[in-house]
């Protein structure tokens, strides 16, 4: 098929690559303008725009498809479909309509659970035993559409926003492929009225640990918010993103490591701290961290 492609994050690439290796054509890649990135705050292309330039395909990145002469451009490429990933703009009526069968979105949640900006982050954050990858007819509203295929997949018990992103990435790349070459074929299921839930986009707020949380809670915005923004803590004077956990056993202080590996109790029960990173450093496992910030039984997290 003749193909526009609009993605913007990482998490796009995948997409986009399994579409060229499938052997669609790409009319044009739409992602978002570069940005001042860096100490040197350069501009620096998305990952979308950067693998699109290596692969040769021509890059877009309006500023937005409001505007007429934006709108006549993308119906001039005469496409059959429009894949959409994570672009991060709104497609107006006349977006959604030019290409003759209309735009497909790569949506990482079983909707309608999970509408929104952040469905892999308030998915682990929220406890869900299961996500997943639907391929959606778009329309007007917020994740709306019918779904012509969908798939699920378990969450596992300590898997972090960056792992789950990785898979349903990879899976979301195969099922695109599947639907385009099934196209005609597949029937549109409208989504149910019930059990519409919104992930709104994650606030840097919500990051900082609230040690007399339950230890259940905690974890799961531990994981939630790895790698970002990062779920953190006070260290003495130092701050600390925690990046991967797990549930523990044991009782105490809430904050307070009962041991000397990074156990750390919660309100209820204890989190076991696996990845760490202090302000300035890169991100550890835990047995390297210990060796250059020795955190002793009793120590208080939380505290400046």
């Amino acid at each position: 098929m003749r193909v526009i492609f609009m993605g913007t994050p990482d998490f796009s690439v995948p997409v986009l690559e399994a579409l060229v290796a499938a052997g669609h054509e790409i009319a044009a890649v739409y992602c978002q303008p570069p940005r001042p990135a860096g100490r040197g705050k350069k501009e620096r292309p998305t990952p979308v725009h950067a693998r699109a330039l290596e692969l040769g395909l021509d890059v877009r990145h309006p500023v937005s498809l409001k505007g007429a002469d934006e709108q006549t451009a993308f119906a001039a490429l005469n496409a059959d479909v429009a894949v959409v990933v994570a672009y991060g703009l709104i497609l107006p009526q006349a977006i959604l309509d030019a290409p003759a069968k209309g735009c497909l979105n790569i949506h990482a949640s079983l909707l309608p659970r999970w509408r929104g900006a952040a469905p892999i982050h308030r998915a682990i954050m929220s406890g869900d035993p299961q996500t997943g990858i639907c391929i959606m007819q778009m329309e007007a509203g917020l994740d709306t559409g019918p779904v012509l295929l969908r798939e699920a997949t378990q969450i596992g018990a300590q898997e972090t926003t960056g792992a789950l992103h990785e898979r349903l990435s990879v899976m979301g790349a195969r099922m695109i492929c599947a639907a385009l070459m099934d196209l005609d074929q597949l029937v549109p299921s409208i989504q149910p009225e019930g059990g519409v839930t919104y992930a709104s986009k994650i606030d840097k707020t919500e990051a900082q640990v609230d040690w007399s949380r339950s230890a259940i809670e905690i974890d799961r915005q531990i994981r939630g918010l790895s790698p970002f923004p990062g779920a953190w803590t006070m260290l003495g004077a130092a701050r600390v993103k925690l990046l991967a956990s797990s549930i523990s056993t044991g009782e105490g202080i809430a904050g307070q490591a009962l041991d000397d590996a990074l156990t750390i109790a919660c309100g209820t029960g204890a989190v076991q701290i696996i990845r760490a990173q202090k302000a300035g450093k890169g991100a550890q496992d835990a047995q390297e961290f210990l060796r250059g910030t020795p955190v002793p039984e009793g120590t208080q997290f939380g505290e400046g």
